[in-house]
Parts: C-alpha cells; structure tokens; sequence
C-alpha cells in the first residue's frame, strides 16, 4: 500500500526535532524515528479517535521522519501508519494497516480493547500479513500543551543519609481509606490527599517510591481471566501517565492531576520517586500485537537473537527486551527520564530489571552508555538512581556491580534478615553474616568504593508476601491469579511453618507480632537506605498472596479499617529514632578507637566479652550485641542488642549508665529500662533492644 497524499495545504516538511508532536507557534510540528522504513504517515483523526480525518506522509531525514502541519495545535488526535518489509525471518514486521501509537505521545486517547485486529499476522496462519485495518479500535495519541502553574513547588531534594523510601501503589493505596472523599479514592488526588499525607507525615518516611504509572497495558491472557496488571509492569507509553489512576475530579486532565500530587506531596516534604520498566514494552514476544514499537522498527527497538531475528531476545522474562544498545533507543530512554523530572518535577527512578540498562554484546557492563549518559546529564545526574540489579539474562545477577552513585535493592539484606528471624531449623554461620548485612554489606558496596547509603535495605517490597503474611503463611496461596498456585515463590521462610493465616491463638499472635517488630526494626536502624513497603506499618495482608500482580481489589487495596494502631506506632517512633541517632551513620566504619575511647564499632557476645573468630564461627547462637561508639547523631555511644533464638537470655551490659531506646518486645517500642553497667539485663527471645549511653541526647 502506497502513503496517501497530504490533503491539506498547511502541510510543510517541517524539523526533525525535536521527536515527537509538539506545538510551536504557527501549528504542529511531528518527527518519528524508525531507520527502516520505506514511508510512514501521520493519520489525523477526530477529537474523540474514532473517524480519520486526513492522512500526510512524512518527509525523511537521515532515520527521522518529520511534517508540520500549520493551524493545527493541542488537542490534535492522531496514529502513524508505517510502510516498509514484511520479512518477520528477517526482523521488519511492517504492515500499514495497522494504526500504531507514537512511542513519544504524552496523552493516549481510547480505551484498549485486545482484538485479533491489533497483530499485524494472521494469528491463524502466522507467516502471512494480516490486511484488516484496525484504526477504529486502535490507541491513539493527542497532541498537549505543557501549562501547569507549578507556582514555587522545588524538590525537597532529601540528603541520602535521612531518605526512608515507601513503596507504594498509586491505587491500591487509598482505594479503601474511608477517611478520603470517595470519588477520590484509588487515584492520585487520593495519594495527594490531606488524609494521605497526614499518615505519611506522622510515619516519618521521606520518599515515595510509586509503582508504574506509565501508560500500559493488561495482557491479553488476563483479560480473558477477568483481571489486570495491578502493579503495571508492562508498559506502552513512556511519556503518559496511567489515565486509570486519576480521578478527573474538577476535569483535570490524568497528566495535570499528576502533577498536582506531585506538587501536594513536595510541600509536605515529600520526595517522589518513579518505578519505571525500561527492559521491555507490552508488545510482547513474536506472538504479540504491533502496537507501536514493533510497527514502527522492529529491528531497531528491540534486541533479536542474531541467529533467529524472527525471534526475540527475553531477558525480562515478559517476551522482548528494549535494545539499549540502539543510539535512538538510548535517546528514547534518556528523553523519558527527562520529561519526568523537568515536566513533571519527578525526583528520581527505580529501575525495574535494570541489568538490561547496562547489556552489550556480551552482557551487564557497569561502564555502559546508558551510566554514561545519565552520569553526563545535567539533569538526571541530580535525581536518585535506584536499580533492581538483577534480571533473568546471562549474568543477570549483578547486586553491588552498578556505578558508584547508584543505589541498589539488596536481597542479600532480605534474605539474611529473614533467615536470622524466621529460621530457626537452618544451621548456619547466622551471626557472622546478620552482622555484615547490618552494616551495609561491605563486601558488596565498600570493596567497590561504594556508600553505604547505596543499599537499599528490605525485608518485604510489592514482589512477594506482606510483612504481616511472611510470618503468616508456610506457603503461598495465588489460586486467585490463575495459574494453579504456581507462580510466585513457592515457599516462605517463616517460623510459623505450623500455622496458617489467621489465627485466635494468643501465643501465636504475639509471636507474629514481635516477629514483625524485629524485622521492621533491623530494616529501620541497619546502615544503609531502608524501604518498607506501603502498608506493613499497619499490618497489611493480602492473605497470602505472594504475587499479586493481576489482583486490582481487596486482595491489594490497604484496608484502612484494620489498621494495627500498636505496630503503626511503633514503626513511626522507629524512624524517629533512626532521624535522631542515625546509630550506624552514613560511613564505613574503620575498627580505629573513637573519642570515647572505644572502637567506632564493636560487636559483642552475651557475656559483653568482645566477639573473636570462634565465637563468629558459633552456629548454635544468635545472640549478639553491638557497641556504636561513633553513632550518626546520637552524642555518645549505643548499644544494639539483638536475640534471634526462641528463648530469653541474660546479656552484660558494658561499663557506665545506659538508658532504654527500644525494645521491640513491647507492641509499641518502649522501654524505660535505665540501669548501670556490668551488670545483666534480660533480653528476651526474638527481640532487639536499642540503649543510650548517657549524654547520648536521644530521647
């Protein structure tokens, strides 16, 4: 099929940037990239996307396609069409019947609807093209203008030592706060409402790390299941905000309601940071649709075995992986990031996957351009960098290997802490290696020059069960996601092998409770950057659930309404301990004696005899305890007490006069404990203890 001739005589060549529609002063001006095409069209459409009303072909240059189109302006709603080899063997899956989305649109206009018309092959008989257009049912893009009055909003800009990151789901959050107006729940006015932000304020947390909210799109597979991509991982729009999280309160626009919240949560003190999903798009492998990356090139969007290039290299798991090796694919990622933080006043990112940000030919190299890039980039030099530092490629494990700067997700942390905790039936070196996590992983990050403040800290994010359900459930229970129990990690590190879910006995629920407690205090005290995930301040459960990303309902949602008021007090006067003594501080420790006479760092056995070789090598003790004597704040020693075992224990305090901080054996934290030294004091069994040397100015 031939591109059509412009049908208006506003139509000039226009510029090749910058790429994507964008209004200037006489109209609308497009570019699109795509180095192997023959032509492609820009199809104009009605407001609401539902009648073509012109199409114009694109002049090209070098690999940009571009027009301008005079007399146009925002509001413009419009799709491409793309000319070029239908040789799938080969890498080029072009087929102009099919309408394709801009890879750059900032606004998308229909609601999707999977349909056999959306794959450019005949889903009967594969090797052939398919010729029925789908523009009726097509995504299309609308062209916006950028006229939000941000008044004085600035980023709080929180300094990495005090940041205490809150993974949270822009719906799931408030979709049953019964405090919140309800047209405004499970939306991003919801998250920005003043009921919101109060909980936040008296929590004590700084950055709120959102999942996805770019535009995606939920897989055929579930739709036919009744459910939908909850957490969002699977993104078609790199530049639009998910339009299902807004509320159109007062007819804000999804993209203006966004930014308000934005605005709301940083004159509150908030920082918010993005999840983003930069390893593949919603297009899937090549048996999915060409929805516009693939339609679009191919070849060039996306990393194809060089042996197989009708295939697709998958090392996201999710059936295609971005090729980030591609300058175009770099510039897309780089103009996405951008757009975020100076458009949308975003204060940094979480890397889903992240190894793939980092693949050449020949695997994950941390000197990558895309590090590059971003370590050039006047803008994204500034903005917190977190990565997942793992996919499932070759050489896909890569915690600790990312530039210096960078922060990462450490699992080692979570599954140490857990193991420390909740498994008492593993013999293990537990003391040694609960130590090395407490303090950083120095044998990931230090080695490698890197801060401490670059671990990320967790016990529990939104990939697997709740805080509440990890010492809940022996195994998951996903029946609800419908794969037959199988999906997600099949089975839990827990204590309470025995019991499951719910339960009336008192012992148990006191067990569960403490066990919580522990967890969230060593997340919150280790050195390091802690995260919790939204919700297991309270007590969130999903009822086992250990993978519920298909699970849009009360599965998901917090429910408000059972709140557990003890452990949110207790977790909030956790991080004001953490704001006031910092106890383990923002540096490496060196083993040196301190101004109070003491190592800066010294670990001890319940005796209060310093830990030697052996007593490390002990695997019949998870008793510790841990002399600060170079806190982050505090003006003079602490003293950390942990008892992982199953009994209580008598532990000799130092010399001089100690003060109680925490005790994580009471629901709420406190402890009047105020005693001399060289003496014994009970710890009791799974618990952690936190005490003041005095002077120490931490109440």
């Amino acid at each position: 099929m031939k591109p059509q001739q412009a049908t208006s005589t506003g139509l000039t060549a226009g510029r090749p940037w910058p790429l994507g529609a964008h209004v200037d002063e006489s109209g609308v001006n497009l570019a699109v990239y795509s180095a192997h095409a023959h032509a492609i069209e820009w199809c104009v459409f009605d407001p609401s996307g539902t009648k073509e009303t012109a199409r114009h072909p694109l002049v090209r240059s070098g690999d940009v396609w571009h027009a301008h189109l005079t007399g146009a302006g925002a509001g413009l709603v419009y799709g491409l069409r793309a000319h070029g080899p239908w040789c799938p063997q080969e890498g080029h899956r072009f087929n102009p019947h099919k309408l394709l989305l801009d890879p750059r649109a900032r606004e998308v206009v229909g609601d999707f609807q999977w349909s056999d018309l959306h794959f450019a092959f005949d889903r009967q008989h594969p090797s052939r093209m398919d010729h029925r257009d789908n523009a009726a049912l097509a995504l299309k893009a609308r062209v916006v203008v950028d006229a939000f009055d941000w008044g004085g909003d600035r980023s709080p800009r929180i300094a990495p030592v005090d940041t205490v990151i809150y993974e949270v789901h822009a719906r799931g959050y408030s979709r049953l706060n019964p405090r919140i107006p309800q047209p405004l729940r499970g939306t991003y006015a919801g998250l920005a409402h003043a009921v919101s932000i109060a909980h936040l304020q008296a929590l004590g947390v700084t950055s709120l790390c959102l999942l996805p909210v770019h535009f995606h799109l939920d897989e055929e597979r579930l739709v036919a299941m009744g459910l939908r991509n909850h957490w969002g991982y699977n993104t078609l729009g790199f530049f639009c905000v998910e339009p299902r999280y807004a509320s159109a309160v007062c007819g804000q626009s999804p993209r203006d309601e966004f930014k308000s919240m934005v605005k709301a949560l940083h004159a509150a003190g908030f920082e918010v940071l993005l999840d983003v999903v930069f390893n593949h798009t919603a297009e899937s492998d090549e048996c999915g649709p060409n929805l516009s990356f693939r339609g679009l090139d191919n070849a060039s969007y996306y990393r194809l075995p060089p042996e197989s290039r009708g295939l697709y290299e998958n090392h996201a798991g999710c059936g295609n992986t971005l090729d980030i090796r591609q300058p175009a694919v770099l510039q897309l990622v780089m103009d996405s990031l951008r757009h975020w933080v100076t458009d949308m006043h975003v204060d940094g990112f979480r890397f889903d996957l992240a190894p793939v940000l980092g693949r050449g030919d020949h695997g994950f190299h941390r000197d990558g351009a895309f590090f590059g890039a971003v370590a050039q980039d006047p803008v994204l030099s500034r903005v917190k960098m977190i990565a997942e530092p793992w996919d499932i490629g070759p050489g896909g494990y890569q915690v600790g290997a990312f530039p210096r700067g960078w922060q990462e997700w450490n699992d080692h942390f979570r599954d140490a802490m857990r193991t420390f905790w909740l498994r008492t039936d593993i013999p293990s070196n537990h003391r040694a290696t609960f130590a090395r996590r407490l303090c950083a992983s120095s044998d990931l990050f230090q080695q490698r020059r890197r801060s401490p403040l670059e671990s990320i800290n967790y016990v529990v994010s939104h990939d697997g069960f709740t805080l509440r359900d990890l010492v809940s459930y022996a195994e998951r229970h996903n029946l609800a996601n419908g794969e037959g129990n199988r999906d997600g990690h099949g089975h839990n590190l827990s204590i309470n092998a025995g019991v499951e879910g719910p339960s009336d006995d008192p012992g148990v629920n006191a067990l569960r409770g403490r066990l919580q407690r522990a967890l969230l205090a060593t997340t919150l005290l280790a050195q390091g950057t802690p995260m919790v995930a939204a919700g297991d301040e309270i007590g969130h459960t999903q009822r086992g659930n250990n993978n519920p990303y298909c699970q849009d309902n009360e599965i998901t949602w917090i429910a408000w309404d059972q709140a557990d008021a003890d452990l949110f007090a207790f977790t909030a006067r956790l991080l004001e301990l953490r704001r006031n003594a910092l106890p383990f501080g923002g540096d490496w420790y060196s083993g040196l004696t301190d101004p109070f006479g003491l190592h800066d760092l010294t670990w001890l056995r319940a005796s209060g005899d310093a830990m030697d070789s052996q007593s490390w090598h002990d695997d019949a003790s998870r008793v510790l305890g841990c002399l600060i004597g170079r806190p982050g704040r505090a003006r003079a020693p602490l003293l950390l007490l942990v008892n992982g075992d199953t009994t209580p224990c008598d532990f000799m305090l130092p010399a001089g006069v100690w003060q109680g901080l925490l005790d994580t054996a009471h629901p709420r934290g406190a402890s009047r404990w105020h005693g001399q030294g060289e003496a014994p004091i009970l710890l009791s069994a799974h618990s952690l203890m936190l005490l003041a040397a005095a002077g120490a100015g931490v109440a």
